[in-house]
């Protein structure tokens, strides 16, 4: 009789780990909405970026973590940054929304018309 088992076939099949995995969650671009992969991953204010698209939004020259300052969700490089706050002496003029003493006239008149 032979008890060689080495030819004949097993029960159970061979079970690989699954704990160790390669995926990771996708992460985008939040200017072009692309796919970031690590090398080219820049994170300024909890955004995502690539490091190519990470420029000012006045003049569109490539930023750093170092040389962008950013405002509502927009970011500029310094320079252009403090010229549009000097052109009009605030931040909602000078970057192109309503002054916010507009709204506050606004709900004055509203308290007023109200009164009366």
């Amino acid at each position: 009789m032979d008890t060689d088992n080495r030819n004949a076939p097993e029960d159970k099949p061979v079970q690989r780990s699954k704990s160790f995995s390669f995926k990771t969650p996708r992460e985008v671009c939040s200017s072009c909405e692309k796919t970031v992969y690590p090398m080219e991953r820049l994170v300024a204010n909890n955004l995502i970026f690539h490091s190519a698209c990470f420029c000012c939004k006045h003049c569109n020259t490539k930023l750093s973590l170092g040389t962008f300052a950013a405002l509502s969700g927009d970011f500029y490089c310094k320079p252009h940054f403090q010229q549009l706050f000097k052109s009009k002496g605030n931040y909602d003029e000078g970057f192109g929304r309503k002054q916010h003493k507009e709204l506050w006239t606004s709900k004055e008149g509203e308290n007023i018309t109200k009164t009366a």
